[in-house]
């Protein structure tokens, strides 16, 4: 399948800043108001190194996205990198496992946003509020993202800079309350203690692939997709380790025991900075919706314009240049699984389900090197990608093997039923693995 006939009707209106704010809001999520604490009942002061370790790893990842996606820049973003390196099926695979997993996060990040809302009003109103709240954020950022990728992206941009404001606060009034003996060491950390807190840590670096599912939309992408995936990420890691300093400067061992540990710190401080710091997260888990919907859907699109789901999800709006079939029924789902209240055992597995796709990832980077493929003109041929995909599937197969036997099997289910899946409708539908291959 070539990238132009995935990509055709689709718009280029998203520069690298766009594209960076995108994965800038996708990554700093919900998670990092709640994982410092988590972190230092792991490793206590030493948990930013668990920042560094992971920020070192999705580097090496990113610098092979960056790589092939400056190669290869289609809608689908890796899913297409992976299509074009190594053929329909491990795409395929791919593409189900990133789809499949953005759902799930969705539909939990919605869940937690409606929990947060109905915990606000007295208990006879709270069910109606979050099947109301669910209904209302993912129905309308989904009719914001039908009138088209430029409005969608300027949605992203502004939830972006909002939810920033309370971290900036954080970090900028948080400085000037930082003790130095909430530095000392009072409990030693365990092997399992560090296992937990890569997991935590990388959790809250993960989510540039569902931005960069947008790709097709990129102005200039051979230049846009690398500086943009190196901006936001130097920018995060450095922001993370920040955090998670002052946290533990102002909190010091009851860091450890804090769910909400930015509100509890700013609550040494002040009750409003509190306030902010909780609706600060509220705001965040929004702006990651607004991220999510504007790109995951475009993997859906994908997919169903190479012929492998259903072709209705690959149409796009007569006007607006949106595929809005693909939009409206990723919405459906996620308010359905936001709903149904059974998110929490597939979180973990949500997140696990990454960790192959990155492999995949960091592999088609390097195959597509290899075999000089540049779509999008000059591509950014980093001089060390070599090193750069080793370590980059190195960290990711850990990653997998610091999970639990179930949570490994069910991964493994996954992989087998979508395996599967394609194989059945290769045989249903033989013209198109013909058009695919």
């Amino acid at each position: 399948m070539e990238e132009n006939r995935r990509d055709a009707g689709l718009v280029r209106a998203l520069g690298p800043w766009s594209l960076a704010a995108g994965v800038v809001n996708i990554v700093v999520g919900a998670g990092i108001f709640a994982v410092p604490g988590a972190l230092a009942e792991s490793l206590g002061v030493y948990a930013p190194l668990a920042f560094v370790v992971c920020a070192a790893a999705i580097g090496a990842v990113a610098v092979c996205f960056a790589e092939a996606g400056s190669r290869i820049p289609t809608s689908g973003g890796v899913y297409g990198c992976i299509e074009a390196a190594f053929g329909p099926f491990t795409a395929y695979v791919a593409g189900t496992l990133l789809w499949f997993g953005n759902v799930l996060a969705c539909g939990g990040v919605a869940a937690a946003l409606a929990d947060v809302v109905a915990s606000v009003l007295p208990p006879p109103y709270q069910a109606l509020a979050r099947v109301a709240t669910v209904i209302a954020v993912i129905g309308g950022l989904g009719i914001v993202n039908f009138g088209g990728v430029a409005r969608g992206a300027k949605l992203v941009n502004a939830a972006t800079l909002v939810k920033l404001i309370p971290i900036a606060i954080f970090v900028a009034v948080g400085c000037s309350a930082i003790h130095g003996t909430n530095f000392i060491q009072n409990s030693q950390s365990t092997a399992a203690g560090l296992d937990r807190a890569l997991i935590l840590a990388m959790f809250t670096f993960v989510g540039m692939e569902t931005t960069l599912c947008a790709s097709g939309e990129v102005i200039r992408p051979a230049r846009s997709i690398p500086r943009a995936l190196m901006i936001s990420l130097v920018f995060i890691a450095l922001l993370y380790v920040a955090i998670q300093l002052i946290a533990q400067g102002i909190l010091g061992d009851s860091l450890a025991h804090s769910r909400v540990p930015l509100a509890d710190a700013m609550a040494r401080i002040s009750p409003l900075l509190r306030a902010l710091m909780l609706v600060g997260a509220a705001v965040s888990m929004f702006g990651w919706l607004g991220s999510d919907i504007l790109c995951s859907p475009r993997i859906l699109f994908a997919l169903a314009r190479d012929g492998v789901l259903p072709r209705v999800l690959g149409r796009l709006h007569s006007r607006f240049r949106s595929p809005y079939f693909a939009i409206a029924f990723y919405c459906i789902l996620a308010v359905a699984l936001a709903l149904s209240g059974t998110f929490a055992e597939l979180a973990v597995l949500s997140t696990l389900a990454i960790a192959p796709l990155y492999v995949a990832g960091c592999a088609s980077a390097w195959r597509l090197a290899h075999r000089g493929v540049a779509r999008a003109g000059a591509p950014l041929n980093f001089r060390w990608l070599g090193a750069a995909v080793v370590f980059g599937i190195t960290s990711m197969l850990v990653l997998i093997g610091l999970a639990s036997r179930a949570e490994i099997m069910g991964l493994g289910v996954i992989i087998l039923v979508s395996g599967v899946a394609y194989l059945l409708q290769s045989r249903l539908r033989p013209a198109v693995g013909e058009t695919a291959g």
